[in-house]
């Protein structure tokens, strides 16, 4: 295999011949793995990753990005309001789930040359979204929506300090710190919003910038007492049945108190009742992968496809999935979510960006903040390519996930709810005078 291209050209035609979509009455006669052979997901992961991936971070390298980017939307008079965020959308939602994979060490051949290829773009963005100068410079405070993106942005950088951080030149540093700061101008609604400035202020205090509990702990504090039960919260006061306990409030808050923890130990009882709700979210989140790779289309931005299972792969990144639930079969089952969704007709333009859509393109879905940005949260879906190919999650054969086993007649053991406290104590980070 001599080129990138010819490696993805065969990592995509091993995917096409990856799951078999057998009907549910002859699931129960064949106790084959429905799933692809050992090995080959991963090439077809970061096949998946570089279609969605190359579009954004070229254009923003090269500070082509406004010039090259359409931008979608459906409803009257949103392009002018769209185009104040929606590529802020697109570099923070992308790098928050390519972050752990550029982390990754170890990598060989063609993912390894790859690897370094993104990680010089994502650099060269970075230095593009913050640079007043650059013609791709992005807003951080004009309108409420730039405080989610900053947020995903910072989550990114968390996730993979040592290449988008600690490698950066002081200047873009400070102007990334600038660009932070400026999106406390935004107050955040009483939703799951409160976790986006908490996310942006963890990143600030990594940086070694001062921080205000108002920004900080209070808003953990408001999040995580909107528990609502068997590893799910509300979203504000009332719960919601959509899949922002995976778009956004799980992951928000383990990055958020994983940095409050290095800095206070105070906060290492929160972050244990959290991660074992969240490891409760992710069973649930497994067992609603249908037998052929389908899952429900619930609540609001399903166009963000299958970023709605962010927060599985993000315990399946932490290695702390429940014993019940092999690594491999959460690897089989998402990448046949990410096949479903990745090669429906539609998912992509003739240009390769993401359009608008849940299975291919469907306009109709997206509500009145959805743009061509918003669409590449879809890339916290990846978040276990930052496992090393050797890792379990990537080398352990083939497994059936929980609705195969179900439906094909196995004995499984009966899902149980999660049984914890109700109130959690956060503290106040212990700060300098």
């Amino acid at each position: 295999m001599n080129t990138r291209r010819d490696f993805f050209k065969s990592a995509a035609a091993i995917g096409l011949l990856g799951t078999v979509n057998l009907p549910l009455a002859s699931l129960a006669e064949d106790k084959t793995p429905v799933a692809p052979a050992s090995g080959d997901d991963r090439a077809y992961w970061v096949s998946v990753a570089d279609r969605i991936a190359r579009p954004v971070l070229t254009n923003l390298a090269q500070r082509t990005l406004k010039q090259n980017m359409p931008v979608e939307c459906f409803g009257p008079g949103l392009l002018t309001s769209r185009k104040n965020c929606t590529y802020l959308e697109a570099l923070g939602r992308l790098l928050d789930g390519l972050a752990p994979w550029l982390a990754v060490e170890n990598l060989t051949d063609d993912e390894l040359k790859l690897q370094s290829e993104y990680r010089l773009l994502a650099q060269k963005s970075l230095d593009a979204a913050t640079d007043p100068a650059s013609p791709d410079f992005l807003n951080y405070s004009k309108m409420p929506q730039n405080l989610v993106d900053t947020a995903f942005l910072a989550q990114a950088i968390l996730r993979a300090p040592d290449v988008l951080w600690k490698q950066l030149e002081p200047r873009v540093q400070k102007q990334i710190v600038d660009a932070f700061k400026a999106s406390r101008k935004l107050k955040p609604t009483e939703s799951n919003w409160v976790i986006f400035a908490a996310t942006i202020e963890a990143a600030l205090l990594e940086f070694g910038e001062p921080t205000t509990a108002d920004r900080l702990e209070d808003e953990v504090r408001k999040m995580i007492n909107w528990y609502a039960g068997d590893g799910a919260y509300g979203d504000g006061a009332f719960f919601h049945f959509d899949y922002y306990n995976s778009f956004v409030i799980h992951p928000m808050l383990l990055t958020v108190l994983g940095v409050l923890v290095k800095h206070d130990p105070q906060f290492a009882p929160a972050l244990k009742i959290e991660l074992e709700r969240a490891t409760r979210f992710a069973a649930i989140q497994e067992r609603l992968i249908g037998p052929d790779g389908i899952f429900p289309s619930i609540g609001r931005s399903t166009t963000y496809r299958f970023g709605a299972f962010q927060t599985l792969g993000a315990i399946s990144l932490m290695r702390e999935l429940p014993k019940s639930i092999k690594p491999a079969q959460v690897r089989c089952a998402l990448t046949a979510v990410i096949r479903r969704i990745t090669e429906a007709t539609g998912t992509f333009d003739a240009n390769g960006w993401l359009q608008i859509g849940f299975c291919g393109h469907q306009p109709k879905l997206g509500e009145d903040y959805i743009s061509t940005g918003s669409l590449y949260l879809c890339s916290v879906g990846l978040l276990p390519l930052g496992l090393p190919p050797t890792d379990e999650f990537w080398s352990a054969p083939a497994a059936r996930w929980t609705s195969q086993q179900i439906w094909s007649g196995e004995d499984v053991r009966a899902d149980h709810h999660l049984t914890d406290v109700h109130t959690v104590e956060i503290p106040t980070l212990k700060r300098g005078a």
